[in-house]
């Protein structure tokens, strides 16, 4: 029987195959553990299950003289040091596919708030009630059926994006390191393009590309530069994937329209510029923020650790940096 620590507070349901097999810790209800506590526990664990926000160190990994996988409770991983649980052959997991559907459906919404303006309405709304302007002129919107969306970052979760946009009757461009096949094009209805005719042609940009040392302000000021004054960006991916500071320059000075924002550069902490912006669609990093989707990511989380420790069934294992 494996000892397993997961690090997190969340829903109670889809931990009982992993708590009937397994000896499974949880933290207070109410909260996480904190990285002293983790660093205070992790010696006697081989597994251990963080979320995107709860950092997994070299300090944390080199207590764990018994921690043979990490199993994040997240798509992303930029939260764990590869490197060292390399260097300690340690395996890391994530759950990709649990979080397409509900991240892919914020997407939207945050698309569908920049372009009916829905946050200014609902807000001036509340402020005016009854005395609010409604003019025909007023606070007018944008259509998307027509409208192009270039997706940077054609995963799991871009296609989901893609699925939903193309039923509004939006064409698709997309990017990504490696080209799908074009039969798979064709199939899909998409298009595949380089980045900067993608940005330079996109009604609607969003992204989905995962954050690492190459994709660190991927959208900057030159990009902002290229974007149509009309274009709306959309990022649910990493915060820092996006220059914040360029991008509020962009908004503020009208070289794009508009921006629905899920994640942020600086520990998820708006600047504080965009909490001013009435063309800014905020969330504070919700993507996966159902219910069902927790026990979702809770199931996939356990079948990693059970499949890891037990053999029985495959798991997501994330591609380790080599270290030779």
């Amino acid at each position: 029987m494996a000892k397993i620590l997961v690090a997190f507070d969340t829903v109670n349901e889809g931990f009982d195959e992993l708590k009937q097999k397994h000896e499974v810790t949880f933290p207070p209800k109410g909260r996480d553990f904190t990285h002293e506590e983790i660093l205070d526990l992790i010696p006697d664990y081989d597994v251990l299950c963080p979320v995107f926000d709860i950092p997994v160190d070299r300090e944390i990994i080199e207590q764990g003289k018994n921690l043979r996988l990490i199993a994040n409770y997240a798509v992303g991983y930029n939260n764990i040091d590869l490197i060292a649980a390399a260097q300690h052959n340690i395996v890391v997991c994530n759950t990709p596919h649990s979080v397409v559907e509900p991240t892919a459906d914020l997407a939207l919404a945050l698309l569908l708030g920049c372009t009916r303006r829905l946050c200014e309405w609902d807000s001036n709304f509340r402020k005016h009630k009854n005395n609010i302007e409604r003019g025909r002129l007023v606070r007018l919107g944008v259509n998307l059926y027509g409208k192009t969306l270039g997706i940077l970052g054609y995963g799991n979760i871009g296609a989901a994006v893609a699925r939903r946009c193309k039923a509004f009757g939006m064409k698709v461009l997309y990017n990504k390191r490696h080209r799908l096949d074009p039969t798979d094009e064709s199939r899909l209805g998409i298009e595949y393009i380089d980045k900067d005719e993608l940005i330079r042609r996109s009604d609607v940009i969003s992204l989905h590309t995962p954050y690492s040392k190459e994709t660190h302000h991927y959208i900057g000021a030159k990009e902002f530069g290229n974007m149509k004054p009309t274009a709306i960006l959309i990022n649910t991916s990493r915060g820092a994937v996006v220059d914040e500071a360029a991008l509020v320059e962009a908004l503020s000075s009208g070289k794009i329209a508009a921006a629905g924002l899920d994640v942020f550069e600086h520990n998820d902490q708006p600047t504080e510029q965009l909490f001013e912006m009435d063309n800014v669609c905020m969330t504070p990093h919700i993507g996966t923020q159902t219910y069902d989707s927790r026990v979702e990511m809770a199931v996939e989380l356990c079948n990693n650790v059970l499949g890891f420790l037990d053999g029985d069934r495959p798991y997501s294992k994330v591609p380790m940096p080599n270290i030779k």
